[in-house]
């Protein structure tokens, strides 16, 4: 009987972890094939919170002042699902990661970025890495997160609000703000139209993480 239950146990937990696992994934059922996708996903990082537990990449978090920075720019489906790691035997050149690190500042974050979502878009990494310059470009930054020394006290709602202020045909649906713990801001990230990279509305899965009222801001270092 006790083997019976050990048995039972060790099934259950497989079927668990397979279940977290795959509620952590980005793909869809299918085989991933570049360039099949509806829309981009571009998150911009608050990069005060990630130099918090990150003091060790250095490129970004070495006392450079950075506010909002490049995370990256997604492939995403409406229904929800994303295409990731697209076999490709493309990599950035040097030149490349130099100009990208004016707004992606991590040459890690760079190479992973590339291999995880840009080998998804159909471009080669040139084209990928100035496709995210422009869209990152095109969208202002609203001057209360441009270069903060204070933590500014702002709500999930009102972070919206700001952004949808400076960006003509930004609404609402268009964007999402993601926190660490529900608390502490982490990401806002802009749904982009394929083509022209204009803001559009978002498909599933594109939500608010952050709880009501004030979060945690930590002011440009």
């Amino acid at each position: 009987m006790r083997r019976m239950q050990f048995g039972i146990c060790i099934l259950l937990a497989t079927l668990a972890a397979g279940v977290a696992a795959r509620g952590h994934g980005h793909r869809d059922g299918s085989a991933p094939a570049a360039g099949n996708f509806d829309y981009y996903l571009m998150s911009l990082s608050w990069s005060p919170s990630f130099c918090l537990t990150h003091p060790e990449v250095t490129e970004q978090c070495g006392n450079q002042g950075y506010g909002f920075v490049l995370h990256g720019l997604w492939p995403q489906n409406s229904n929800g699902s994303w295409p990731q790691h697209c076999t490709t035997s493309d990599t950035p050149d040097e030149a490349t990661i130099a100009r990208t690190l004016a707004f992606m500042p991590s040459r890690h974050l760079i190479e992973h970025e590339w291999e995880t979502h840009g080998a998804c878009t159909g471009l080669d990494p040139r084209a990928y890495f100035d496709r995210a310059d422009h869209a990152f470009a095109a969208i202002k930054i609203p001057p209360a997160l441009r270069a903060p020394q204070a933590p500014p006290a702002l709500s999930a709602s009102d972070l919206v609000d700001a952004f949808v202020a400076v960006n003509p045909g930004l609404d609402d649906g268009m964007l999402s703000v993601d926190c660490h713990n529900g608390a502490q801001l982490s990401e806002v990230r802009i749904c982009l139209d394929k083509d022209t990279l204009a803001p559009r509305a978002c498909g599933g899965r594109v939500r608010n993480t952050c709880r009501v009222g004030n979060l945690t801001i930590p002011a440009v270092r």
